[in-house]
């Protein structure tokens, strides 16, 4: 069963922790994340993947149960094996999906979904999951000139995170040329994917 909980800003609000609970269906202090800040390079980004990691904590998810997984190295399966949740934080789309490709995280990931494991994303870590990352043009700057723009494919559409009506008419323009379905989303909500069931949750 394929299990994902794409989001713009992580655990914003009840319903979308609730769903995230629901998914792993075990006591919050039995839960076993892997934890990919990969994509945050500046500052700002380091702050809210921080901030992510005390959300986890905060539902009583044990610190030594969440293993930070950097992909500066090969990644294997062995390194996500007996996790329930591999979790992807935000920061640059381009970056993120260049350091996955060369540390052969994107066929981990894949495996652990195809084998029940539940992918978290946030922010560019949810546009990863799609068929295309183009869509982050429209918030990152492609500064490692990646040329390639296939996502993972585990779900049929790009999701376009932190979206508010500011951003309809770009988004409309992009979603006349693309080939696939956008889906946008606020801040106050996330993409609940589980096996055929496909819904936006939250505020």
């Amino acid at each position: 069963m394929k299990k994902l909980l794409l989001t713009s800003a992580g655990l914003a609000n009840s319903k979308i922790t609730e769903a995230f609970l629901k998914l792993v269906d075990k006591p919050a202090s039995e839960i076993k994340i892997v934890f990919v800040p990969t994509a945050s390079r500046t500052e700002e980004e380091l702050h809210y993947v921080e901030e992510s990691k005390k959300e986890l904590i905060g539902l009583g998810i044990k610190r030594e149960n969440i293993k930070t997984l950097n992909l500066d190295r090969k990644i294997s399966y062995g390194d996500v094996t007996d996790f329930d949740m591999i979790y992807v934080c935000g920061g640059n789309t381009f970056y993120l999906l260049k350091k996955v490709r060369e540390s052969g995280f994107d066929g981990i990931i894949k495996k652990f979904v195809e084998n029940g494991g539940i992918y978290f994303g946030v922010s560019a870590g949810s546009n990863l999951a799609g068929p295309n990352i183009e869509i982050a043009s429209l918030g990152d700057e492609n500064d490692v000139e990646l040329k390639d723009f296939t996502g993972l494919n585990l779900i049929d559409a790009a999701i376009c995170p932190h979206s508010d009506k500011k951003d309809n008419e770009k988004i409309d323009a992009f979603k006349k040329r693309a080939k696939y379905k956008i889906i946008p989303l606020t801040d106050s909500q996330a993409l609940l994917v589980l096996n055929n069931v496909v819904k936006i949750i939250g505020d």
